[in-house]
This record gives C-alpha cells, sequence and structure tokens, in this order.
C-alpha cells in the first residue's frame, strides 16, 4: 500500500470518527463499503408573504410568487449546510383585514383607520443548516425520502413604499403627499421544516415551508412614523413555502485499498 493511500485512509479515518458525534455512518456506505459526500444544486419556485402591521395575519391568498436557487452539501449523514438566494415580491392592504367593518372595528382598529398598502421586493441571502430525520442515501429503501427542520441566519436588501388613503395618517410631516420607493438591508432568521423525495439516483423533489423572523420591525416603514398608526408590539416576518427540484452530486472519499483493482488483502 502506497504512503498516498495510507494518508488518505488517515484522514478519511478521522473524519468519520468526527462524524460519529452527529449521527452513525449509512448502513448503504456500510454495506458498499464507500463511504461518500454528496452536494445538492436545486431550483424552486413558490409564494412568499408577509405578516406585520399591515398583514396582522396569514392570509394564503396574499401569497406571490418567489424563485428559490440553493445549494446543499451534507457535513454527516443528517446534517447538512445550504446557502440559498430567494427573490420575491410582498404585498399587503389594510383593506384585506378590514371586510367586515362591524366585527372588525374593536379588533382591528389600526387597520380600519390607517387604510395603507405596503409593496416589497426583495433579495434574500441565506446560510442554513438542515437536519435529516431518516438516513436519505440509504439505496436499500425502496422509497427514499426524509423530513427534515432547517434554522439559519438571513441577509436581505429590500426595496418599498408604503401609501395610504390620506398619506398625512402615515406621514404627516411629508407636505408633498408623494411617497417614493426606498432601498433597506435587514437580517433575518430562517425557520423551517420539509420534505424531500428520490426521483431517481440523483434527481430529487423537495417541498419547504417556513418563516424569516425579522430582526428590524421597520419592514413595511411604520415604526418610527406617527405612533398612532403603528404597533410597537407587532414583529414583521415573511413565509416562505415552495416546491424545488435539485440534482445529486456524490463524491467517493477514501480508497478502499491499493492495487489496480482497488482491493485490498
Amino acid at each position: 500500500m502506497s504512503l498516498k493511500t495510507v494518508r488518505a485512509l488517515l484522514i478519511c479515518t478521522l473524519v468519520q470518527i468526527g462524524s460519529v458525534f452527529f449521527v452513525l455512518p449509512a448502513k448503504g456506505q456500510q454495506q458498499t463499503g464507500q463511504p461518500r459526500t454528496t452536494s445538492e444544486l436545486g431550483i424552486g419556485i413558490g409564494g412568499v408573504v408577509y405578516k406585520g402591521e399591515i398583514a396582522p395575519r396569514y392570509r394564503l391568498r396574499s401569497n406571490r410568487p418567489a424563485l428559490n436557487l440553493f445549494y446543499r452539501k451534507d457535513v454527516s449523514n443528517a446534517l447538512a449546510w445550504k446557502v440559498g438566494l430567494l427573490i420575491g415580491r410582498v404585498k399587503a392592504e389594510d383593506e384585506d383585514f378590514t371586510d367586515n367593518p362591524s366585527f372588525l372595528a374593536k379588533e382591528l382598529p389600526l387597520s380600519m383607520y390607517r387604510q395603507a398598502t405596503v409593496k416589497t421586493s426583495f433579495l434574500e441571502l441565506s446560510a442554513a443548516l438542515d437536519y435529516n430525520f431518516m438516513d436519505y442515501y440509504d439505496f436499500r429503501r425502496n422509497l427514499r425520502w426524509t423530513p427534515y427542520f432547517t434554522v439559519g441566519v438571513a441577509g436581505l436588501v429590500y426595496n418599498n413604499k408604503t401609501t395610504a388613503k390620506d398619506p398625512k395618517i402615515i406621514y404627516p410631516e411629508n407636505t408633498d403627499n408623494e411617497q417614493t420607493y426606498r432601498t433597506a438591508f435587514a437580517l433575518a432568521i430562517p425557520v423551517g421544516v420539509g420534505a424531500k423525495f428520490a426521483l431517481s439516483e440523483h434527481w430529487n423533489l423537495g417541498f419547504d415551508a417556513g418563516v424569516r423572523v425579522l430582526l428590524t420591525d421597520d419592514f413595511d416603514n411604520l415604526t418610527d412614523q406617527n405612533e398612532k398608526v403603528m404597533n410597537p408590539n407587532s414583529r414583521d416576518l415573511y413565509f416562505y413555502n415552495g416546491v424545488s427540484l435539485s440534482y445529486t452530486f456524490y463524491k467517493i472519499n477514501c480508497p478502499i485499498g491499493s492495487g489496480k483493482n482497488g482491493k485490498g488483502k
């Protein structure tokens, strides 16, 4: 056995020992005797919806189209790092929550009084950690799939505008009553769940649902405005729900032995 092979086997052994702290090696990998790492490149489509001052409740019909691009690389059989790019647009109107004025006048007085609309386009870059509850790469299973949990951190740049039937209600110091779009940056905490199914050895179908908790309350432009039209206890956030298609790349990490046929004694 060559020195190069011994060195590779030693590195592989240390990596495998470290992975025990996360999960036991996959049965499928033990069967082949060839530990592997995998990575995925995928694209998803779905919907985003905002919840905050102007949308105090989640409404399914308020979802707007969104595009999701992501790259995922495994850390162990259970854990994977993921980076993603989410492009979307949200819109919310106070009128959507005042369909029954006699009932909502007491429950949502700010919405009744404010009658505002917010339109926002955003670009989000995120880094997250996925935890798979099942061994997705055990090829002895007839149906390969796993539910998973994800949590991470995200940064976004957004461009938005908030208007009202009476602009002075929201912008009392603005005399021209003409509001323009503004660009701002924010941080968020993505938390979600999902499931992915193997369509073949390389292709995967995924489903995602999650929420981005914003670390700012200025997403709808109402934080620093007239206190009569805002609720300081309301946290801005937005949801993403979608379906994705990804392709898996496989890499054999360690040599099994020496010789032309790759078999050891």
